[in-house]
């Protein structure tokens, strides 16, 4: 539940939808619902991944470090090209994956801005119709990969994961590279970002909790990856969230940032 003293927004897991309404009838309007049945979603996902692939219009391709990263894509329907520790695939290597996609049409998630130009080469290349979404972000192109629905060509696809992207803030801590010239931290220990701006530095608990807090402001879910060097265990990661925003932490694997987080 987040707002003020005149507005509320609410968010409820329910058995009994009605039943959680009527709490607010006396309490005052409701002047926006939208009730989704969670389980009748995962077994249309469901349903959808177990489709022969031969018969789906639209495929996806992800480029991913990190064997959980990989794991979290093709549990969308995603096929993943390993993209390597700087995530910069070659147009060729784009193009091969883009052709062993098994279908007709196919959307790509570059998940760096070091690959989008790449990737929209090899869509150019293509005898295939392919519509390139620019995530450029691991963590944001998950929020993305929710939209793929096989039935549907690729642009209305792309569409759908734009809008899914605009509704996307995106963060990450990892160990600093090297020393700051304004000194405000050493190679080795932690900076945090929000976006493409550093917020917060120093110890890796203190700094990811920063984190949390700016991007827990008006969101109804965190994700947060995992990665394969993160130096806290993951009860003391779900320790430092605080608010009601529902938190879901996986194992990402990415092997050069610590925790990367997305908040929508």
């Amino acid at each position: 539940m987040v707002g003020d003293h005149t507005t509320l927004k609410v968010h409820v897991h329910t058995d009994d939808p009605d039943a959680a309404t009527a709490l607010f009838a006396s309490a005052g309007v409701v002047s926006h619902l939208d009730v989704a049945d969670m389980r009748e979603q995962v077994e249309r996902r469901d349903a959808r991944l177990e489709a022969p692939a031969a018969s789906t219009m639209c495929g996806g391709l992800a480029v991913v470090n990190g064997e959980g990263m990989a794991r979290l894509f093709e549990g969308f329907g995603f096929r993943v090209l390993d993209g390597g520790p700087t995530l910069n695939p070659s147009t060729y290597d784009l193009l091969a994956a883009i052709h062993a996609v098994p279908s007709e049409e196919v959307v790509v998630l570059p998940n760096s801005a070091n690959v989008v130009m790449a990737a929209e080469r090899a869509a150019e290349l293509s005898e295939k119709a392919v519509s390139v979404v620019a995530s450029r972000s691991p963590q944001a192109g998950l929020a993305a990969a929710v939209s793929l629905d096989p039935a549907r060509r690729a642009v209305d696809n792309a569409e759908a994961m734009y809008e899914a992207l605009e509704r996307v803030r995106t963060g990450a801590v990892a160990p600093a590279g090297r020393d700051d010239a304004q000194g405000r931290f050493h190679a080795g220990e932690a900076v945090g970002f929000v976006d493409d701006e550093l917020v917060a530095w120093g110890e890796p608990r203190e700094t990811l909790r920063d984190v949390l807090a700016r991007l827990g402001e008006d969101a109804e879910l965190i994700t947060c990856l995992r990665g394969a060097n993160a130096p806290l265990d993951d009860a003391a990661v779900e320790a430092l969230v605080d608010g009601g925003a529902e938190f879901e932490l996986s194992d990402g694997g990415q092997p050069s940032y610590w925790w990367l987080l997305s908040a929508e």
